[in-house]
């Protein structure tokens, strides 16, 4: 009985110890410290378990997009998403490819902000969009200068059922939307006519359209007032969307090309709306140095409170239409059999030369432009003042030839100084874009052109500021989420290029030849170039813009 008693004792002892054990170790396991050791214990015990993934490019240069220096840094991919940026050794994370991307850059797929691959990517010719993944561009954004689809909707359905190279993006545009409501005309709307473009507006908006787009240097966009484009922005703007504008004016003719700034940032204002000026230059001898001025008033209004940005191609020829660069808009009014009975009209004939001859000494005169697209083929490849001497005809005289003939042709005008071209390349607020046309070597060449020669070759400026406003920058905008940086979470899309092989192949000689040095270019996860080559694969995706409204930033 007393060995019994005793045990019952050690017994009572014993539940008591562990009472007492537990009720420290609750309150251990509530202190902060105490579960922050044992969360890092348990990740450690995790961090050793090995993790496969798809794809891990590894031991590259990481330029992630932010504007930060290169690192060396691996990337890994899993589905169309980065799930990994760091040291995968150190992490046992393999994966079932691994690229070596030893001595090369590693980077987010840059995004243009103006294409015009509307076509290219409806096409099932083009629709690879190779010029531009082979320029390490994995988005495009389309619709630009006022010209789109009136069913963004439709396009963007056909692009995710078809396939498409790249990504794609939709703007609405703001001269399809007055051309479908008032013709090819002058006329300004009425309240009702208003009403209608601004619900053309907000449908294409609801479709996934980003924002609004404008060509207000071309007819008849030319023709409307400062007021009803802020209206229609306005739209654009309560749905979360920006306004891209090719503007009034980038030289000394009509309002100037500060003028036409000016009136940007106006529409900003107004709007209450994100205005990016796409693409900026001084365009023509008369603006020449005019670039400062230009980039100090962009600079005010953001400090105003103006959200303004603009993007740029590094190309001193622009691209147009022969029409566009020398017929007055007042000779368009009516469209194409209305301008030709003004260029026989004997009356008005003097007048439409004597300002299509002040149009063209604006732009530097007939060797100036350059044709590179044309339906009578023998015109490609000559300029004006070589058209003109073989027609016996004055520059204008053959310039209205052409356009009556053959109805008109592309142009190269070589209209811009070097040292605006790299006096807005340094600019922070301003993004990459090629502007691509037919017959310019910029729609195959934008991008490495800017790598090679202003990053390796000038080092105007570095490679982590080159890539963050051909990614990051562009991105952030256009409000295009998950995009434009190498960061876990976002889509995968990545390129990896050689900084010593990069670089445009294309010249105004022979405008489609596909740039060089970009070894990879994944688009979602897939890759679409592998050695230099394109693959065949048609991972790009329609992106869509939600039609909810945001607070402006």
């Amino acid at each position: 009985m007393l060995l019994n008693r005793q045990l019952s004792k050690q017994l009572r002892k014993a539940l008591i110890l562990r009472i007492a054990t537990a009720v420290a170790l609750v309150a251990a396991l509530a202190h902060p410290l105490t579960r922050m050791v044992l969360t890092s214990v348990h990740a450690r015990s995790q961090s050793v378990q090995p993790q496969q993934i798809d794809l891990l490019i590894m031991h590259g240069q990481l330029v992630d997009g932010s504007g930060k220096k290169a690192r060396t840094a691996d990337v890994g991919i899993s589905g169309d998403r980065i799930v990994f940026v760091g040291n995968a050794d150190k992490t046992h994370i393999t994966a079932l490819r691994t690229i070596d991307a030893t001595g090369l850059i590693v980077a987010p797929g840059f995004i243009d902000a103006h294409t015009h691959t509307l076509a290219d990517l409806s096409n099932e010719q083009s629709k690879s969009n190779q010029a531009y993944l082979m320029q390490g561009v994995t988005t495009v954004i389309t619709g630009n200068d006022g010209g789109s689809v009136l069913n963004v909707g439709d396009t963007l359905r056909k692009w995710d059922e078809q396939g498409i190279g790249t990504n794609g993006i939709l703007l609405a545009g703001f001269g399809t939307i007055r051309t479908k409501v008032l013709g090819p005309t002058d006329a300004q709307p009425n309240a009702a006519q208003l009403e209608e473009m601004k619900q053309l507006v907000a449908r294409a908006m609801d479709e996934g359209a980003f924002g609004l787009s404008t060509g207000l240097y071309y007819a008849p966009q030319s023709y409307s007032k400062t007021e009803e484009v802020i209206e229609l922005a306005k739209v654009a703007a309560a749905k979360g969307g920006i306004y891209d504008t090719h503007m009034r004016s980038e030289s000394s003719a009509g309002i100037g090309l500060l003028g036409a700034i000016k009136e940007t940032i106006r529409i900003g204002r107004e709007a209450q709306i994100p205005v990016h000026v796409s693409h900026i230059k001084a365009l023509g001898p008369d603006s020449w140095s005019q670039s400062k001025r230009a980039i100090d008033l962009i600079k005010t209004a953001n400090s105003e409170g103006v959200t303004a940005s603009a993007c740029q191609y590094p190309y001193t020829a622009s691209g147009t239409s022969l029409q566009a660069s020398l017929i007055p808009r007042w000779a368009e009014v009516g469209g194409r059999a209305e301008l030709l009975k003004r260029i026989d009209d004997p009356q008005i004939r003097p007048k439409l030369i004597a300002e299509m001859q002040e149009n063209l000494r604006g732009r530097g005169g007939a060797e100036s432009l350059l044709i590179v697209d044309a339906r009578d083929r023998t015109l490609v490849g000559k300029r004006l003042n070589q058209i003109a001497q073989e027609m016996n005809k004055s520059p204008v005289e053959a310039a209205l030839e052409v356009i009556k003939t053959t109805g008109g042709a592309g142009v190269a005008s070589f209209n811009m100084n070097e040292k605006d071209i790299r006096r807005f390349m340094k600019e922070k607020f301003v993004m990459t874009c090629s502007d691509g046309s037919t017959g310019h070597p910029r729609k195959y060449g934008t991008f490495p052109k800017k790598l090679h020669e202003y990053v390796f070759e000038t080092k105007l400026i570095s490679l982590p500021f080159a890539v963050r406003n051909s990614s990051a920058l562009t991105a952030e905008w256009f409000r295009i989420p998950e995009r434009g940086l190498i960061r876990e979470g976002y889509f995968a899309d990545v390129i990896v290029f050689d900084p010593k092989t990069v670089s445009d192949r294309s010249t105004y000689e022979q405008p489609e030849l596909l740039a060089v040095g970009m070894k990879f270019v994944i688009v979602n996860g897939r890759i679409a170039v592998e050695n230099g080559a394109f693959t065949g694969v048609l991972a790009g995706r329609a992106l869509r813009k939600g039609s909810r409204a945001v607070a402006r930033p």
